[in-house]
């Protein structure tokens, strides 16, 4: 019930306008991003990688009104990709493609992401949103991918249809990068049981981590805060053999940091997420919806006022 409160409050226009005024949750959502500003992320990003721990970095926001406003979204990522490359960061970049324009057309998307990653140092990862963009998601991937092999895209394992997306890609040595879902979706297109979802990630991970050991697979990020899962991917890269430079863990800024500092103690390796921007609100709702404990932060802070 909870969960779908969260996911229901992500996709309501006035809470989107009206949440981000109030103080305690300015607070709580300052835990899980340093701030609103790219200079913010490149800092803690910069700190970060100084500690051993390289970095994504998004900027929040979806669905632009214009092709307008899409292009200053991707000038916006151009000037963080030279910054990160004059820096030296050990930073990807991760972009949403109805942020730069998906909506009003593929080829849009694709010019803007294309652009972006000319300037990117490494890879830039394509992510995925709702299941209606699933299709035109894997078209904008497959468009950029025909010019770069420096562009990687999210599966999400709650969706029924994803171990047959990955089969389709495989013959493209796909960087694919697998998250549980995060989205509000019918039971006929996603799994609604954690179990379920569970086991189809881990089913995923085993097979993708098998075929980058077999050199059918780029890179592969296996993001996920669930220290079972975190487990069963390195028990399977340990029996296959599979370098530590060939695979990853991704976590959220601000998200079980205890366990990102225990994987960084074992030399697991590890990538951190972290977000920017002013349109965080959809974005920290499926947050909280993903993790329902992290409800009694903020209302430590609505306290705290």
């Amino acid at each position: 019930m909870l969960r779908s409160s969260l996911l229901w409050a992500s996709t309501n226009p006035f809470l989107a306008r009206r949440m981000p005024s109030y103080g305690f949750v300015r607070r709580a959502v300052r835990r899980f991003m340093p701030g609103e500003t790219p200079e913010d992320a490149l800092r803690e990003a910069a700190r970060m990688g100084a500690g051993g721990v390289p970095t994504v970095v998004t900027w929040l926001g979806e669905n632009v009104h214009s092709v307008a406003e899409a292009r200053d979204v991707a000038d916006g990522y151009r000037a963080l990709a030279a910054t990160v490359k004059e820096r030296g960061l050990d930073v990807e970049l991760s972009v949403k493609p109805t942020h730069l324009g998906l909506e009003h057309g593929v080829d849009v998307a694709v010019g803007h992401i294309e652009a972006i990653a000319e300037v990117a140092r490494g890879i830039v990862w394509i992510d995925m949103e709702g299941s209606a963009h699933v299709d035109s998601t894997l078209a904008v991937w497959g468009a950029v991918r025909d010019r770069t092999p420096d562009v990687g895209i999210c599966l999400q394992a709650y969706l029924h249809r994803t171990e047959n997306d990955l089969e389709r890609l495989l013959p493209r040595t796909p960087n694919i990068r697998l998250v549980k879902g995060a989205y509000r979706e019918p039971s006929d297109i996603a799994m609604e049981r954690k179990s379920q979802v569970d086991e189809s990630f881990r089913r995923l991970t085993s097979r993708m981590l098998r075929e980058r050991a077999a050199g059918r697979m780029g890179k592969v990020a296996v993001a996920t805060h669930d220290r079972r899962l975190i487990a069963d991917a390195g028990r399977v890269a340990f029996e296959i053999g599979l370098p530590s430079d060939a695979w990853e863990i991704e976590m959220l800024y601000g998200i079980a940091t205890e366990e990102q500092r225990r994987l960084v103690s074992a030399e697991t390796p590890l990538r951190v997420l972290i977000s920017y921007g002013e349109h965080w609100f959809p974005w920290y709702m499926r947050r909280l919806a993903e993790r329902p404990a992290n409800v009694g932060f903020v209302l430590k802070q609505l306290v705290a006022r």
